[in-house]
């Protein structure tokens, strides 16, 4: 027969691995902590166009993933055409289109070839 909480002790909660929010004294009451209860910060929704919910069958995107080239193409590499062309463009002061010497402090590293293995 499957464990439930019928077949253990009284103070056995099978759950679904959730701690619960406080701790049993040593006269046997429960002390709730307030850190411990979950609080859900949800932003007002009201003014969204989005639908909360999606089907499985919805039809499949039709634009294609987004990877590192198409994003460069359609973020930096305009703004660094039309800075070329005005004749402002330096090659030293990449930092203006959001290029990073280093990654030291980042939680990812995107650019594995701008640090030293």
């Amino acid at each position: 027969a499957p464990f439930t909480s019928k077949r253990g002790p009284r103070s056995h909660n099978k759950g679904r691995g959730a701690r619960r929010p406080g701790v049993l004294t040593s006269n046997r009451k429960f002390l709730l902590l307030r850190p411990m209860v979950p609080h859900f910060v949800v932003p007002e929704l009201a003014a969204c166009e989005l639908k909360a919910y999606v089907s499985y069958r919805a039809a499949a995107g039709a634009e294609p993933p987004l990877t590192a080239r198409r994003l460069f193409d359609e973020a930096v590499a305009p703004r660094i055409e039309r800075d070329v062309r005005d004749g402002v463009f330096q090659e030293g002061e990449l930092q203006r289109y959001g290029f990073e010497e280093t990654q030291e402090g980042k939680l990812f590293r995107l650019f594995p070839k701008n640090y030293v293995r």
